[in-house]
């Protein structure tokens, strides 16, 4: 496999372009009907495809005239598994937090009832 240009992370860093992958999750879309919901030029739509392409979360494929785009998520597996660990990190410290917080009540309520 060849190094890629962008990586999942970068690609996904821009609002405009994690749009474009949730419009690219409903269903397959030529560049004028993901244009339409941008308030952005075509180039511009363009420009973020290319980096979405270059990622590999999208693909493109030509149909007559048009380059229909849709989804590729499997590299966002590597975003998934990547958040996993902060989410396992997370839930430990809501524990920790958790059980601070039940030891604090216990111990006044023993010291209110002395």
């Amino acid at each position: 496999m060849s190094a890629l240009k962008h990586d999942v992370f970068q690609a996904i860093a821009d609002p405009t372009r994690r749009q474009v992958l949730k419009l690219l999750a409903e269903k397959e879309l030529p560049i004028s009907e993901i244009t339409s919901h941008f308030s952005i030029s075509r180039t511009a739509v363009s420009k973020h495809l290319r980096v979405l392409s270059e990622a590999d979360l999208i693909q493109g494929q030509k149909k007559g005239r048009e380059k229909i785009y849709r989804l590729h998520p499997e590299p966002l597996m590597e975003l998934k598994q990547w958040l996993s660990y902060y989410e396992r990190f997370w839930e430990n410290k809501l524990s920790q937090l958790k059980f601070a917080v039940e030891n604090e009540e216990q111990e006044y309520e023993r010291e209110s009832q002395r």
